[in-house]
């Protein structure tokens, strides 16, 4: 075919948002001929969506010079500004300043009044939101919307929709920040913005909407992420996030199994041909779902890879820490993390696991103080998945501290919303815990059907170490490391204290002689023979006296 043909085929499929046809046919062109500064677009950005990050960045030049020998300044800065979004995307910061500086500077500082000078502020915004300078970056991002009003430019409103409704779920205003990525949205489906920026949109909104835990909304963006991904041939730029957002869905609503697919599907496409920042999201997606199945080999290798791409492995692998009996290392990280998120999205993520380890290393201060967060950041969010996660970790709280009827009452409300929101597992783990409420309180026969109930979810979704959990309290018998009793542990505890078993009694109201017995059970159980080795057993399993 001649390149005339090639680059007409090329242009046809582009404009079908045939991503590979498009690359391919402008390709053999450029091979034959010379291509212009639009067509050099026009590759540039179907490379780009093919995830040809390379090729990508080298034919953005290519367009930013072609457009420079044309005299038309303005659009060679916006190709630039493509190329600073593609290596910001890479984390390649000191090119993408320098494209910047650059196109500052063909801009005349300013001086030139154009809609470009609106995209230069999109990057510098973004900074200074990352930077934690939420008002100044919203008061920016304002300034964006401005300009692209003033030069009628729907990329560039959406752009600056997007960084404002960011910051203004950073400043706590959930309800407007919502109502701009809504408005985002509605642009975004009814195909008003090009599609680089409409993949952007969507990923940054339903990252947005799972930062507030409106699951609603993530869900319904998801599908709609999906069915815009299937309708471009060849789209591989977004596909590895929608298939992240989805694994996430799908676990939340108990299909396991298909999340697990999913997962490993985006593990692959964010890590071909080379790492991609959303790859830290999938491996931790996959680690969590192989973490829940009690794979914790496999857990393990995943939650390591997503740490080697840049996400942290918490607070799911404290979890798993913890159901692998090392409470002292799940609480260490646990604490840490807390300690670490500053921002409120970040605090709900880990302050629901931290509640769960705190209460099992019996530091009850700390667990309620975690619980009254989330229940406080739930009250400000009115996300219902959240006030679900807020209830199980005050109910939990509660009934650590033997408050058996408010610790009911506010589990019960949590049971509702996650049959609302259409959570199994967590439905079934609240579930537990009422059951330990009802026999608390005397009521064998509620807490035997709530323990069948979760039984019977655990086993469907294949949750393994919930099933053991459940197991041992349908026997009556204690969780604690070793097989221990709740009672053994207190005296472990006290022991590794380095109380005598006269101390012991004295604390604990029971007879020394009663001491003795659980002593010499914990060195039977544990394979011990001297408290110096219980006390190194108790510092190991994080089992020692609070202070």
């Amino acid at each position: 075919m001649t390149a005339a043909g090639e680059l007409a085929r090329g242009r046809r499929a582009y404009d079908r948002q045939d991503w590979t046809q498009a690359h391919a046919s402008l390709t053999a062109a450029g091979a034959k001929s010379q291509l212009g500064a639009e067509d050099l677009e026009r590759l540039a950005i179907s490379a780009q969506l093919l995830a040809h990050d390379e090729e990508a960045v080298e034919v953005w030049q290519r367009a930013h010079n072609a457009y420079l020998e044309a005299a038309d300044v303005e659009r060679a800065v916006r190709c630039a500004v493509h190329m600073v979004m593609n290596l910001v995307n890479r984390g390649e910061m000191a090119r993408a300043g320098g494209w910047l500086a650059r196109s500052r500077r063909l801009l005349d500082d300013g001086q030139r009044d154009c809609v470009e000078l609106g995209y230069l502020m999109v990057p510098a915004s973004l900074q200074t939101l990352m930077q934690g300078d939420v008002e100044g970056a919203s008061e920016m991002f304002g300034r964006v919307i401005d300009i692209a009003g003033r030069f009628g430019d729907p990329d560039l409103a959406a752009l600056g929709r997007l960084g404002r409704g960011q910051s203004l779920l950073a400043l706590g205003q959930i309800g407007a920040g919502v109502a701009l990525f809504d408005e985002n949205m509605v642009a975004v489906t009814s195909g008003e913005i090009a599609p680089i920026i409409s993949g952007l949109i969507y990923c940054a909104v339903i990252d947005g909407c799972r930062g507030i835990f409106d699951l609603r909304r993530a869900h319904e963006w998801t599908e709609a992420l999906n069915h815009w991904c299937e309708s471009q041939p060849g789209l591989v730029l977004y596909r590895g996030n929608c298939l992240v957002f989805r694994a996430q869905i799908m676990q939340i609503h108990g299909e396991w199994s298909e999340a697990l697919a999913e997962a490993d599907r985006a593990c692959v496409r964010l890590s071909e041909p080379h790492l991609q920042p959303a790859a830290g999201d999938a491996f931790y997606r996959l680690a969590e779902l192989y973490r829940l199945r009690g794979e914790f080999s496999r857990a393990e290798a995943a939650f390591r890879q997503a740490s080697e791409a840049g996400r942290s492995a918490q607070p799911g692998l404290a979890l798993m820490r913890l159901a692998q009996g090392q409470i002292g290392p799940a609480a260490a990280a646990i604490r840490r993390e807390r300690d670490e998120a500053q921002l409120l999205p970040d605090r709900c993520a880990v302050l629901p696991a931290f509640v769960d380890i705190m209460l099992a290393a019996h530091d009850l201060e700390a667990a309620g103080e975690g619980a009254e967060e989330l229940e406080a950041a739930a009250g400000a969010l009115q996300a219902p998945y959240l006030r679900a996660l807020a209830g199980h970790a005050k109910g939990s709280a509660l009934l650590a501290n033997g408050d058996h009827r408010r610790a009911l009452e506010s589990l019960r409300s949590a049971a509702a919303l996650w049959r609302e929101v259409e959570a199994p597992y967590e439905g079934a783990r609240t579930r537990v815990m009422i059951a330990i409420a009802c026999r608390a309180m005397g009521d064998a026969d509620a807490a035997s059907m709530d323990l069948d109930a979760a039984r019977r979810v655990f086993d469907r979704l294949g949750a393994a170490p919930d099933l053991a959990h459940v197991a041992v309290l349908a026997r009556g018998e204690s969780t604690a490391p070793g097989g221990l009793s709740a009672r053994e542990a207190e005296v472990l505890r006290l022991l590794a204290a380095g109380k005598s078993n006269r101390a012991i009694a004295g604390d604990l109201f029971i007879s020394e002689k009663t001491v003795a017995r659980h002593v010499s059970n914990i060195f039977t159980k544990l394979g011990l023979s001297s408290r110096a080795a219980a006390t190194a057993y108790a510092y190991e399993h994080g089992l020692t006296a609070r202070t």
